[in-house]
């Protein structure tokens, strides 16, 4: 497709939220001890993903997200947005340019020390089989075993702290199918806070939730990355939650990055106008952030279409 001509297009950005982002943001730019102490978590380096031969799905991206950082990339439906998660979980090559976990290529990493470093919460997923709770949480210690060994004591532990920091410890023993669509999501993030990872990945985790569990689950990732210093990167068609949580907002139209920024300054209706393609206006909530509204096209009667 050709790419939409963006007023005030940004460069992509290298990590860590610009001074003015709002209340209700998190702090950027902090990074602890242990292993990618030094760099990002999550870093793509002007890279291009092609589906056989095919105009790119990503093209020329570059983004970083660091501990302690949630950044949400936002877009309209074809974008490239699983695409580029995709790519950072070494899931598809790039024919141009790096993607990198942990400062080290992401295809190179072998499955399950990948799987010990990132936790995936993907788009969709039912329960295959009848399972409980901690069942379903104590899958996220797989990684960490050898092709024989059980659950040991810390394993055991990783998992109870997991149930604990995902807000599911009292439904530890219920079955999965039993659970709410929010009730599932959080278990569905409690097993991959059971890994123990560096960082987080989320594929649209409040689809087909309500207000109230898309804002308590939205209310959960930032605070894991808050207290516990984790890198999330989230995909998300809900701009304006989005907006209230993230740092920084990395939005997408075509394959390419249009902005990387702090919300504040991602959200200019002349610019969102141009990628989504329908007029839009920009409120600002009592605390600074940032609210897309979808406008009526003049001179349609009725909420027609001309």
């Amino acid at each position: 497709m050709d790419e939409p001509v963006i007023p005030g297009r940004g460069e992509p950005g290298a990590g860590g939220a610009k001074d003015g982002s709002g209340a209700g943001s998190l702090s950027s730019g902090a990074v602890i001890s242990g292993q990618g102490a030094s760099g990002p978590v999550f870093e793509l380096h002007g890279a291009t993903v092609r589906y056989a031969a095919g105009t790119p799905a990503v093209e020329g991206v570059s983004l970083a997200v660091l501990r302690g950082e949630c950044v949400a990339v936002v877009g309209p439906n074809g974008a490239g947005k699983t695409t580029l998660l995709r790519a950072l979980l070494g899931l598809v090559p790039c024919v141009e340019g790096r993607a990198l976990t942990l400062g080290r290529e992401a295809r190179e990493w072998p499955r399950d020390a990948l799987a010990r470093a990132v936790g995936v919460v993907a788009q969709r997923e039912e329960p295959a089989f009848p399972i409980t709770v901690r069942e379903a949480v104590e899958m996220g210690r797989y990684p960490h075993l050898g092709a024989w060994r059980g659950l040991g004591a810390a394993d055991r532990a990783a998992v109870e702290r997991a149930m604990a920091r995902a807000d599911v410890a009292a439904l530890a023993g219920r079955w999965v199918a039993t659970l709410s669509g929010g009730e599932w999501q959080r278990v569905r993030i409690a097993r991959a806070l059971a890994q123990e990872p560096a960082g987080l990945v989320l594929d649209e985790p409040t689809a087909s939730l309500d207000l109230r569990h898309e804002m308590e689950l939205f209310e959960l990732v930032a605070g894991l990355v808050r207290r516990d210093r984790l890198a999330a990167l989230v995909v998300s068609h809900h701009i304006n939650v989005a907006a209230r949580f993230a740092d920084r907002l990395v939005l997408l139209a075509g394959g390419r990055v249009v902005a990387d920024d702090a919300p504040a300054l991602v959200l200019e209706p002349d610019r969102l106008r141009a990628v989504f393609g329908w007029p839009v206006s920009v409120h600002r909530l009592p605390d600074g952030s940032p609210q897309v509204h979808a406008e009526r096209r003049p001179g349609i009667p009725n909420g027609g279409v001309s």
